[in-house]
């Protein structure tokens, strides 16, 4: 139970910060002050959770890396069903929570949707956001596995290089898909604006679920391979 304690509080922490600054800054590639702020809030995040709830249960905060991880036998089905309903509930309550604050306070959200992922940099192509998607999680996948695989020893940096990696990440896919590389992130915003009245995240949530497990696997997959000595 603790371990699905900590996913939540990182999931919850994740979308707080990275969402929340999108919100208030914006992430329009045209505004590159907001662009960059948000890329960094959303790594420094996943920084702070590494350290911070890592030792307890690895500090996935992400569905994703925690297929990458089942399918690399780093972990059971039932603590994967339980790690993704917590990561799914702390990116909701933290949705919930920015949507509060910003409505009590009268904050504009320069978002529109809480955060959430959109297509409009790939001008509505399902395909190309999936493809995006794909591509940018098994980036990330792919360099958690490695960093903390047994067989390497990056001592006390794994975390920083892993936040680093997704402030990269967010660097190119903000301008194309808002950079999901993770379910649980896309799940929380969509569901809270949908019930706030949005319904367009919502309705494109399906790019965001299906790229990122995707990309998961093929990650998960090719590092197996790579990693084997046959």
């Amino acid at each position: 139970m603790k371990k699905y304690i900590a996913e939540f509080i990182g999931t919850f922490t994740l979308v707080f910060i990275g969402c929340g600054t999108a919100m208030l800054v914006g992430c329009d590639a045209a505004n590159g002050g907001g662009y960059i702020l948000t890329a960094f809030a959303f790594g420094l995040a996943i920084v702070a959770m590494a350290y911070g709830v890592g030792n307890i249960s690895g500090g996935h905060v992400n569905p994703a890396v925690s297929l990458g991880v089942l399918i690399s036998g780093g972990m059971s089905v039932q603590d994967f069903v339980g790690y993704v309903l917590a990561q799914v509930l702390g990116a909701t309550v933290g949705s919930a929570v920015l949507s509060g604050i910003f409505s009590m306070g009268n904050v504009t959200d320069m978002t529109g949707g809480l955060g959430s992922n959109g297509l409009a940099g790939v001008n509505g192509s399902a395909a190309a956001g999936i493809l995006v998607e794909i591509i940018l999680t098994f980036l990330f996948v792919i360099l958690i596995l490695g960093v903390t695989s047994k067989n390497q020893n990056h001592g006390s940096f794994g975390g920083l290089i892993i936040g680093l990696t997704l402030v990269a990440i967010h660097i190119i896919g903000i301008g194309l898909t808002g950079t999901s590389v993770n379910p649980a992130r896309s799940f929380g915003p969509a569901l809270i604006a949908a019930i706030g009245g949005n319904t367009a995240p919502i309705g494109q949530l399906y790019v965001f679920i299906i790229g990122p497990l995707v990309g998961a696997a093929l990650a998960a997959f090719c590092y197996k391979f790579l990693e084997s000595k046959d």
